[in-house]
């Protein structure tokens, strides 16, 4: 069940209302929500294939930097040159497909279409280092590349919360 303080907290973080929100998939050490489950489908039916949802603007931030550094791309060049490393991260793929699955049938929608790749590239290249933090928050040791990512990033809750909450909420860690 969702809190209602999580919620303003991610519409803070995002700008937004957020949609299809399920869920607080794993909490910044701030106590803020950072990464959040989300229907495979929207409410209009439309598919949203992203199930862990990065919302945090300063982990999105530092995450963007990596990206922008070339990180992606060398780890897609060590998939083809390391064959335990591209099985762990087809694995990461099926583990996260397979979730995605069991949200859809546990919300009587229709499963996204077979074949639909899984967020951030999985399984064949890096293509999104925030899905796949995503994912390694929300289900530690599930994603090498996500791990990786983590890994190189700052601590970007050290100088406080990304988005300011009155006085009682936020408090729903």
């Amino acid at each position: 069940m969702l809190n209602p303080d999580d919620v303003t907290a991610v519409e803070r973080q995002l700008g937004r209302a957020p949609r299809g929100l399920r869920a607080v998939a794993h909490r910044c050490p701030c106590g803020l929500p950072d990464v959040v489950e989300t229907a495979p489908r929207l409410p209009d039916g439309s598919p949203f294939p992203t199930l862990y949802y990065l919302t945090c603007p300063k982990a999105a931030s530092a995450i963007g930097t990596l990206e922008s550094d070339g990180v992606m791309r060398e780890m897609t060049a060590r998939l083809g040159a390391d064959p335990e490393l591209a099985a762990a991260y087809r694995a990461a793929h099926q583990d996260y497909v397979k979730r995605r699955d069991a949200v859809a049938a546990e919300a009587g929608v229709e499963p996204l279409p077979p074949g639909m790749q899984s967020a951030g590239g999985m399984p064949d290249r890096v293509k999104c280092l925030h899905a796949l933090v995503g994912h390694e928050l929300a289900v530690p040791g599930s994603n090498p590349f996500g791990r990786e990512a983590l890994d190189l990033l700052p601590d970007w809750w050290a100088d406080g919360p990304c988005v300011d909450m009155p006085a009682g909420e936020g408090d729903s860690k």
